[in-house]
């Protein structure tokens, strides 16, 4: 029988105990730690002292957008996050200045005006550089290789979670507040239910996406490079394939390359490069041919929506909070996940700033609030994701003459900002979660997308003549597909 500890019943320095000790939790840490004299991490794995790999988190060998949104809230919570990882080498993507995108209604120009942005770095990069900078608060620690087993307390409130040490030994942890931001495998659901709380809906929709990622050395003098994403179109009644080439620290690129169910890439390194080659355009792996590979082919499938509606639970507990992936998982593809779980954070300290972390139904109110940033990604998410042959799971259904109506608008919308700075703005302002997505139905956008692109589409993929010759040298590429190069940058 494991011993079992028990701290005072009441700490004398008041405690918040966040479940999982990555990128959603340290940032949870981190809207925590003013309102509390203890912040305690509790983290399943055992974390590098750098910026290296995790083993609970098997996503972070593939590529990872970070939205100027998420950016943003990070900043707010731990100022300077944006100067250490540029100080580790993260690029600053501007978009849609710096990216080369083939939608499936053609090739989005590179406007030269800055409608949002991305950092570009490995997730390991990422992830220490906010680690890193909130341990240096000496109220913050990390309880390592230590899994929660259960929550303490009530249906009525939570006050605490009972913990698991790698040598077996149970202890409880008591705390004034709690939040799990365990990611993808949280068993808040189950944790609830032992506490006898009413189960919350949910909903799972799987394309079954697949993604297999390699890194390459980048082609010398390609610093500044452009983000590269050839996209797969749902309206093809195929399974998705896409592909993406993100330039990250160290002058290596990520590759990514992702299919849906009966479409999947392999791991297999002769398969990679012709996967890429074989999308709706063979740009990403035109790119990569003749480049040096530094890694093999990772692969991973942990990519399925899923949604939590805890915000819905009528008798919700006190001092208990769910976050991040714990609360709404999303396709990896369309980069939202991390910047939803740095809104939701920021709320969280925004919240707890304002009524303080005794406030009654505080917990409530802060699972009400992020569902606002998780409603927004997830709507985008599955508007897209409905369209893909053999998806299944509890959010699937026959796409309604409604999901085809909002879609033919969409593509409309897509088509426009082909050949329109304003609709791309807005475009973006909605997809980097800066605006919701009413403002896609605003009168002046309804009129733009009727109007439609005010210039010609283009015929090729737009890089610049610098930017072509330093991929033709570096990869051995003498020309590449659609050779007419259209418009670059305007």
């Amino acid at each position: 029988m494991p011993h079992l500890t028990h701290t005072p019943a009441r700490p004398a320095r008041r405690r918040a105990i966040v479940i999982g000790g990555s990128l959603a939790g340290t940032l949870a840490a981190a809207a925590l730690r003013e309102a509390v004299e203890e912040v305690l991490i509790v983290e399943n794995d055992e974390l590098p002292t750098g910026p290296g790999p995790r083993r609970g988190l098997p996503q972070a060998s593939h590529a990872h957008m970070f939205w100027s949104t998420g950016v943003h809230a990070t900043e707010a919570l731990l100022p300077g996050a944006t100067g250490r990882w540029m100080s580790a080498g993260a690029n600053r993507i501007p978009i849609p200045t710096g990216m080369v995108g083939f939608t499936p209604e053609g090739w989005l120009r590179r406007w030269s005006a800055e409608t949002a942005f991305l950092i570009a770095c490995s997730r390991g990069v990422l992830d220490h550089a906010v680690r890193d900078l909130l341990l240096a608060d000496p109220a913050v620690t990390v309880l390592q290789r230590t899994r929660v087993d259960a929550l303490t307390g009530t249906a009525d409130r939570v006050t605490g979670v009972r913990t698991r040490g790698a040598d077996g030994r149970e202890e409880v942890l008591e705390a004034d507040f709690v939040v799990d931001a365990s990611g993808r495998g949280s068993r808040a659901p189950r944790h609830l239910e032992d506490l006898g709380v009413k189960p919350a809906p949910e909903r799972s929709l799987d394309l079954g996406l697949t993604y297999a990622s390699r890194i390459f050395r980048a082609p010398e003098g390609t610093t500044g490079f452009p983000l590269v994403v050839v996209q797969s179109d749902p309206r093809t009644a195929r399974p998705g394939q896409s592909a993406s080439i993100l330039p990250i620290e160290d002058g290596q690129w990520i590759v990514t390359t992702a299919g849906t169910r009966g479409g999947e890439p392999t791991a297999s390194s002769e398969d990679f490069e012709p996967f890429a080659r074989g999308l709706r355009h063979p740009l990403v792996g035109e790119m990569i041919s003749g480049l040096e590979p530094l890694t093999g082919v990772t692969v991973s499938r942990s990519t399925r929506n899923v949604r939590r509606y805890f915000e819905n639970v009528r008798n919700w507990p006190e001092r208990y909070v769910v976050l991040g992936d714990a609360l709404a998982a999303f396709n990896p593809i369309y980069g939202h996940a991390m910047s939803v779980a740095a809104q939701s954070a920021l709320v969280l300290r925004d919240l707890v700033s304002a009524h303080g972390i005794d406030a009654p139904r505080l917990a409530r109110r802060v699972q009400k609030a992020v569902a606002g940033p998780v409603a927004a990604a997830w709507d985008l998410a599955l508007g897209h994701d409905v369209f893909y042959p053999g998806v299944q799971g509890s959010g699937h259904r026959t796409p309604t003459l409604k999901d085809k109506l909002v879609s033919g608008y969409t593509y409309r919308l897509l088509n426009t900002c082909c050949g329109s700075f304003s609709m791309t703005r807005d475009f973006f302002d909605v997809t980097s979660l800066q605006a919701p997505l009413t403002t896609l139905v605003r009168p002046r956008v309804l009129l733009g997308a009727l109007r439609g692109p005010l210039r010609p589409p283009l015929t090729g993929p737009p890089l610049t003549p610098d930017e072509r010759a330093l991929v033709h040298r570096g990869c051995g590429v003498r020309e590449f597909a659609d050779r007419a190069p259209g418009e670059t940058v305007v």
